[in-house]
């Protein structure tokens, strides 16, 4: 497994060790000893799976209270996947990173806690999955708006409309948005 130094220097890009051959491939896509050597010591207590069509967008989701570190992947399809800063007392508070993730490509990225999350599904039948640092509170889950200016997030949607559920299309800019 490699760790990758994203532009904001707590969220990562994990590169698993992939073992293919004419049959498919192996890979380890959680290991507590191996992360913990690679400096990410971490404890999860709930996984996710979520299926989405091209061109769903969901977040940017956060916990006020609870917050969440996430390890995402893709397992079938594609994602644009996007974690931003809402750290008040962070030096890149409201700066983002966006990632690639795909079933071929096979990266992870690792969302701390302190961050809103959110991806964009770019191919039909998209399959994304999460591990968790803490339990899922719907009492303490929050969105951003996806397209706040102040953020800036360069979305890959060429030209398109995202799909997006009634919560997230709702959500405030950061200026507005209840942050813990």
């Amino acid at each position: 497994m490699k760790l990758v130094d994203t532009a904001i220097p707590e969220v990562k890009i994990v590169e698993p060790a992939v073992f293919g051959d004419d049959r498919g491939f192996f890979m380890e896509t959680w290991n507590a000893r191996g992360f913990a050597a690679a400096g990410l010591d971490l404890n999860f207590v709930q996984d996710n799976h979520s299926r989405s069509a091209k061109g769903v967008l969901r977040g940017l989701h956060y916990q006020v209270r609870q917050p969440q570190g996430k390890l995402v992947r893709v397992v079938r399809g594609a994602v644009y996947d996007v974690a931003v800063d809402i750290r008040r007392d962070s030096a890149t508070f409201g700066r983002w990173v966006g990632v690639e993730l795909t079933e071929a490509n096979k990266r992870m990225l690792w969302v701390p806690p302190g961050f809103a999350h959110g991806f964009l599904s770019l191919e039909d039948g998209t399959e994304f999955l999460y591990k968790c640092t803490d339990f899922y509170a719907r009492e303490h889950e929050r969105s951003l708006l996806w397209s706040d200016p102040a953020i800036g997030i360069d979305w890959p949607l060429c030209g398109e409309t995202p799909q997006l559920s009634d919560k997230d299309a709702a959500a405030p800019p950061l200026a507005e948005a209840e942050l813990s």
